[in-house]
């Protein structure tokens, strides 16, 4: 599969659709989700594009999977989630559905992020 242009978030990434975000650097871009499965629910999404995990993991960078993953521990941190508990999740694929072919990661938490 090709990496598709048209998909949601690298919309997002071209600010032709609005966001709303808590975190921005080099490598990411860091939201709230707009259909919240918990309290706080944030997508991060890389800069570069990658479909999923294994398009990351095999075709990014050091620089930007070491910035995307520190992105996330800042968020965690900013969002003062660390203490009362977070989860990371990242679906690979449509049978684990994942919706949107642009490699991300959720962050959960039952506490609403400051």
């Amino acid at each position: 599969m090709a990496y598709d242009d048209t998909n949601v978030f690298a919309k997002i990434l071209r600010r032709e659709i609005a966001s709303d975000p808590v975190f921005e650097d080099d490598y990411v871009v860091a939201f709230r989700d707009i259909h919240p499965k918990a309290p706080t629910h944030i997508l991060v999404i890389p800069k570069g594009k990658y479909e999923d995990f294994y398009d990351f993991h095999n075709n990014a960078s050091t620089e930007e999977i070491c910035g995307f993953y520190n992105a996330i521990k800042k968020v965690v941190d900013m969002l003062g989630l660390k203490t009362s508990g977070f989860n990371l999740l990242s679906n690979c694929g449509k049978t684990a559905g994942q919706e949107v072919f642009h490699y991300h990661m959720h962050i959960l938490s039952n506490k609403l992020g400051s």
